[in-house]
């Protein structure tokens, strides 16, 4: 009987591990240890930071040491501590489409979660974008270049800043300037402002 527990036990935790390394896949193999006590699987973590197998990259965060490192592994870094449900926006979705120069210095998500890490490198707002306003960048989401535009008009970003990244964004396609004109009936007055200023000068 106690082999047929222990056999149980094993087998979950086996699971449990397969589940976790599926889940590491889609953040470019970052995890954190909420997940890995999630999927009950400490054990096969353990010997796999005995055996090189995983790395500690941060606190609360693992990474499969197999791995490549790319260009975009903070990002991805995030999103796994956010479960999947951050989205990168407003200066870092510039960033990542190629508008505009703004060089942030943070990076900026919009999640739901109120599980917030003890760092100074995030922006964080509490929000939760639509699905229309989000896509995929592989290993984590970004807002697409119409919300992007749209979060800028509304921050307070310079108006020559903004003006940029809305001239980039029509000029290498990343969305028309029609686009951009008609997702503006949704801003406050003074974003709007900014907004169709923007489209003028683009």
């Amino acid at each position: 009987m106690a082999g047929d527990t222990a056999s149980r036990v094993t087998g979950s935790a086996e699971q449990g591990w397969r589940v976790l390394r599926r889940w590491a896949g889609r953040h470019a193999g970052f995890f954190t240890i909420e997940q890995v006590s999630r999927t009950g699987c400490t054990a096969y973590v353990r010997a796999g930071l005995s055996d090189g197998s995983v790395i500690r990259v941060g606190v609360g965060v693992l990474r499969l040491s197999g791995w490549p490192e790319g260009p975009f592994d903070e990002y991805a870094m995030w999103a796994a501590w956010f479960n999947g449900a951050a989205v990168f926006s407003h200066q870092s979705a510039a960033e990542l489409h190629g508008l505009g120069r703004l060089r942030p210095r943070f990076l900026h998500l919009s999640v739901a979660a109120d599980r917030m890490p003890a760092t100074s490198r995030l922006v964080v707002l509490r929000r939760v974008p639509s699905g229309a306003d989000v896509e995929s960048a592989g290993s984590f989401l970004v807002t697409t270049p119409v919300r992007t535009v749209l979060d800028l008009a509304e921050s307070d970003i310079g108006q020559a800043a903004l003006n940029e990244v809305v001239a980039d964004a029509v000029a290498i396609h990343r969305c028309a300037g029609t686009e951009i004109a008609a997702a503006g009936t949704r801003l406050s007055p003074r974003a709007a402002k900014r907004m169709y200023s923007a489209l003028t000068a683009a």
